[in-house]
């Protein structure tokens, strides 16, 4: 495994502007609203209209996966983070942007790495120590104790109101 890359900047999408407010609370240089009529524009400004170098889709949603499609640059990386819980159907100009602009499509699970906890937990850590990753108490929803774990997880059975992470205490 080579190297981590280092961004020179991130910048945030989402169609909550209290959800790209935190974003930059925690690092993000940018917040775009993608129900912004211009987010587009946007997009080309910021990249001086190459599109993004890398893409990390963490919604899950198929229209952010389909996003990611149109605002990565040539030659880009895209990495599907997210689980989707629908279809995810491309029109043929949608494909067809993968095809032009040769981006490597990749997905991306959490803990593969061994023995556990293994680097990815290490690298958090590590982030988290330094300050390099700023953690704001905002990212955590809701809690509930372990013992309500089924309370929990029907939030997910309505994700548009789930609005950051669960958290689950051993109380």
């Amino acid at each position: 495994m080579g190297s981590p890359v280092r961004c020179k900047r991130v910048v945030a999408f989402d169609i909550d502007d209290n959800r790209l407010s935190l974003a930059k609370r925690v690092g993000a240089e940018v917040g775009v609203n993608t129900l912004a009529k211009d987010y587009d524009r946007q997009v080309a400004d910021l990249t001086e209209g190459r599109g993004f170098d890398y893409v990390f889709e963490a919604a899950g949603n198929p229209s952010t996966i389909k996003l990611a499609f149109e605002i990565a640059g040539n030659k880009s990386h895209v990495c599907c983070i997210g689980t989707p819980h629908a279809d995810v159907l491309f029109s043929p100009s949608l494909w067809e942007q993968m095809n032009r602009k040769e981006f490597l499509l990749t997905g991306s699970w959490m803990s593969y790495s061994a023995p556990f906890p293994g680097k990815e937990w290490q690298l958090c850590q590590h982030y988290m120590q330094t300050g390099e990753f700023k953690f704001d108490p905002a990212i955590i929803y809701k809690t509930y104790p372990f013992k309500d774990v089924g309370k929990a997880f029907a939030e997910y059975l309505h994700p548009q109101n789930v609005h950051g992470k669960i958290m689950l205490l051993n109380l």
